[in-house]
């Protein structure tokens, strides 16, 4: 599809090519959403194929900020960016970042910048030497890493799907399976293992494998296992699109409740079929809106009080969703229904605010 159709079917407001000539740094900015607020959302560096291969993921990352920040009750719009690699493994520098930081500042602040797969707090830190629009540092930008945030609103949403299924909100003798153990995976084994369940981990990355054997003790299967292992609840927690029609039909669990963005290959059709197989789905950009909720609530003055009841709340709001979704084909489709209702509410009252001012 050619590149201003895709821009629009998705509807996206600004779309920025980069290139910096002295660094080599080949980037994207993807702004969705700004009727909320300024739009937040990760900066990815990641190896691609080919650049339609970029452009798709950073477009449907950022219409899911969009929906993830609407749904979770946040004043800021939703966007992405990625910084895209040579070559797979390619090292990170301080040019690199200093280019991508000049690149965020074009954006004046429409477009706050936060840490994603692939950055470090370090590499935040290198991007605020050159713009006060990002988040997620901890010297020069400040919010630190945000995956244990996004740990804690994951294990809050299975404790929704629990309560959800009419089960005791109590892991001890359950098993949850994970795809991913880095960052957000092993602050989510954290929390699980210290509330007893049984942990399965898989990851493409054996350090991170051996630091979650070490510190939890888990089970570990090969990573082409791990998301038809047999468990009670599935927890991808790498990249997107691990789960396709192909593999929702081989699952073994009664619920998915995903660490990590867009796991879902195509959420329309995917999020049914899970349904018809009576396997319950926690929307993804409901049950991972933690981290943005800690980094965007800093940026817009929330206290620590307030921060922690966000994520909290994170519970309540996948329960509505679960509720509502006998009301829609799916539980997507509800969390969606939900996003466009703050959307347009927010759309209202920016309205009226016009309206007063100018009257």
């Amino acid at each position: 599809m050619p590149v201003f159709e895709q821009i629009i079917d998705r509807g996206h407001e600004r779309v920025c090519f980069h290139h910096d000539p002295r660094t080599g740094l080949k980037a994207i900015i993807a702004i969705h959403n700004t009727t909320l607020g300024n739009a937040l959302g990760g900066c990815r560096r990641w190896y691609y194929e080919t650049e339609d291969d970029a452009l798709y993921d950073v477009l449907r990352l950022s219409q899911g900020m969009t929906y993830k920040c609407a749904a979770a009750g946040l004043p800021v719009g939703g966007a992405k960016s990625l910084v895209m690699l040579p070559k797979p493994g390619h090292q990170a520098t301080e040019a690199e970042a200093r280019a991508m930081g000049r690149f965020v500042d074009t954006m004046r602040g429409t477009y706050i910048a936060a840490e994603d797969v692939g950055v470090t707090t370090q590499f935040v830190d290198w991007m605020a030497g050159e713009t006060k629009h990002v988040m997620g540092g901890e010297k020069v930008s400040h919010g630190g890493d945000p995956s244990p945030h996004t740990a804690q609103g994951v294990f809050n949403s299975m404790k929704a799907a629990l309560r959800h299924l009419g089960k005791s909100v109590d892991f001890k003798g359950l098993t949850v399976a994970i795809q991913g153990v880095g960052n957000v995976g092993h602050n989510l084994t954290r929390l699980l293992t210290q509330a007893g369940a049984k942990v399965i981990g898989a990851d493409i990355n054996q350090a991170n494998v051996d630091r979650a054997v070490k510190d939890f003790k888990i089970e570990v299967v090969p990573v082409s296992e791990i998301l038809t292992v047999k468990c009670d609840i599935l927890s991808p927690c790498a990249l997107g699109g691990v789960i396709d029609g192909h593999v929702a039909a081989k699952l073994r669990c009664q619920v998915v409740c995903p660490g990590a963005n867009n796991v879902l290959d195509d959420p329309d059709e995917d999020a049914v079929i899970l349904k018809s197989r009576g396997i319950l789905y926690v929307p993804d950009f409901i049950a991972n809106a933690g981290g943005v909720i800690h980094l965007a609530g800093l940026h817009v003055g929330y206290s620590d009080q307030q921060l922690a009841q966000k994520i909290a709340d994170i519970e309540a709001t996948a329960l509505q969703v679960m509720g509502d979704a006998g009301q829609h084909t799916s539980t997507h489709a509800a969390a969606v229904a939900l996003g466009d209702r703050k959307i347009s509410e927010g759309a209202g009252k920016s309205r009226r605010r016009e309206e007063m001012a100018a009257g």
